[in-house]
């Protein structure tokens, strides 16, 4: 099976590389690499052009908006399985294989996801996992997919369609987050199996935490990103509850401990989720 990996970035280069190198050392090698560049000063060319002799790379490019890159690169995919990379993500070298293996393993699986592990092999950042393997739900999508460790059969995504434009970093609305949640959760509510797998793990950068504007600034868009998908996938109310009340159980851990920083981050976070869920 062919695997099309389709990669949005903007602004990185030295974490593009990483990625880059990553995958010159996969032990499966049929795959493809869709570049969808953002960047408007060709800052990618010193990048790719020195693997392009060892990897199969489309350079392609799109306006900004994670979602609108990944909608690019979907229409370029020519693959059997198609995952959707971070552009600061990088994998182990057996990671491509065992994709195969799975899918070849399970040929009524429509879709596997696996977790975010930070360069010590532990969770990444704030993430939550579950430690058990099992079918996707809206229930417990929260704690088994994000956009570095989704991989859909092809068919699958032909029928889930594009992205949400509106959802997700760059989409240049208050939703700043959540269209790899909004994306399997389509899938799933459309019938398509789709599977956690926690061996399946993807290095990642651990997300700070902190009180700097930007990333308050963050928290808040992608909470409105998550709240916008609650409401849109209308999802269980005791899903809702659960995860809306969460940053605010965190803010007051935060507060007790003198974290006023953390807890900052947090209210942010929670405000977030309310004005994406109150969005129309």
């Amino acid at each position: 099976m062919k695997i099309s990996l389709i990669v949005a970035t903007v602004g990185r280069t030295s974490e593009l590389r990483r990625l880059l190198t990553s995958l010159e050392a996969q032990t499966y090698r049929d795959f493809e690499l869709i570049v969808v560049d953002q960047n408007t000063d060709g800052r990618l060319r010193d990048v790719i052009a020195p693997l392009v002799a060892h990897l199969a790379i489309h350079h392609l490019a799109s306006p900004r908006g994670v979602s609108r890159a990944r909608n690019v690169g979907i229409g370029k995919a020519s693959g059997d399985i198609v995952g959707f990379p971070d552009d600061d993500c990088w994998y182990s070298p057996l990671l491509l294989e065992s994709i195969v293996a799975l899918f070849g393993l399970h040929a009524n699986w429509d879709g596997v996801t696996g977790r975010i592990v930070n360069e010590t092999n532990a969770t990444s950042g704030d993430a939550r996992f579950d430690r058990e393997s099992g079918r996707i739900t809206l229930s417990n999508i929260w704690r088994r997919a994000c956009a570095a460790t989704i991989f859909f059969r092809k068919e699958t995504v032909d029928a889930i369609g594009s992205f949400d434009e509106e959802l997700g970093p760059g989409a240049g609305t208050p939703w700043g987050g959540a269209e790899d949640i909004d994306y399997p959760a389509r899938a799933i509510k459309a019938g398509h199996i789709v599977f956690y797998d926690p061996e399946i793990c993807v290095f990642h950068p651990d997300l700070s935490i902190t009180a700097r504007a930007d990333e308050v600034r963050r928290a808040y868009s992608y909470g409105a990103g998550i709240g916008r998908v609650w409401r849109k996938q209308q999802f269980p109310a005791r899903t809702i509850g659960y995860y809306l009340l969460r940053p605010l159980g965190g803010m007051c851990v935060s507060l007790a401990m003198g974290q006023w920083m953390r807890a900052r981050y947090r209210w942010a976070a929670f405000q977030g989720r309310c004005s994406g869920l109150l969005s129309r």
